[in-house]
């Protein structure tokens, strides 16, 4: 019996504005934006930035040294925080359930989640919100998923977790959690419908 559902955020609760931010960053300097992004996608966990093991400064040094973009920090980071704006159709979603589920978050978003909560606060309607940047551990290691399971007091088959990644729809499949690829809303709606 599925007793809480956990969103990922970028791409499932908001618009997924660290890839928009970083395509957005790579036109500015004239790079190409989808092996832009692969790259700034795979340095920032190999930097440790994602899993709190660095800051970001750390990361922005290291990737402006692969790559050769300009600009400050603060600009850099505001390509990127911008872009994760909230969907209210999701957000809705997540009001209605709530008083028949636990509901979660679990994000690989460093830092920057706590910041866009402040200026765009939707943590009030989540019972638990699971960061990798606290967590110290990202949804690349599977055992992240009975972790956090585990800290809501239920079983991993109890848990039904949406997120628009496919490799962390497998990584939570393998650790017992019930599970929906996120791609639209349309799709989302009929799931959920199906399912409860």
């Amino acid at each position: 019996m599925i007793k809480a559902i956990m969103f990922d955020f970028g791409g499932v609760l908001a618009e997924e504005g660290f890839r928009e931010g970083l395509k957005a960053i790579a036109e500015k300097n004239g790079l190409d934006p989808d092996l832009f992004y692969e790259t700034a996608k795979e340095l920032i966990y190999e930097s440790g930035y994602v899993t709190g093991r660095s800051d970001e400064s750390t990361y922005w040094s290291i990737l402006r040294e692969k790559t050769g973009i300009t600009g400050s920090n603060e600009e850099l980071r505001q390509e990127i925080l911008k872009r994760f704006a909230l969907r209210e159709k999701m957000i809705r979603v997540v009001d209605k359930i709530r008083s028949g589920f636990v509901t979660a978050i679990l994000s690989d978003r460093t830092n920057w989640l706590d910041e866009i909560n402040e200026k765009k606060p939707f943590s009030y309607l989540f019972d638990f919100i699971f960061n990798s940047y606290k967590l110290k551990k990202s949804k690349r290691d599977p055992s992240v998923f009975r972790d956090v399971s585990t800290a809501m007091s239920l079983k991993p088959d109890e848990v039904f977790f949406v997120d628009d990644n496919s490799a962390n729809i497998k990584n939570a499949s393998d650790a017992g959690l019930r599970m929906v690829h996120f791609t639209d809303m349309e799709g989302f709606e009929r799931n959920m419908d199906a399912i409860f």
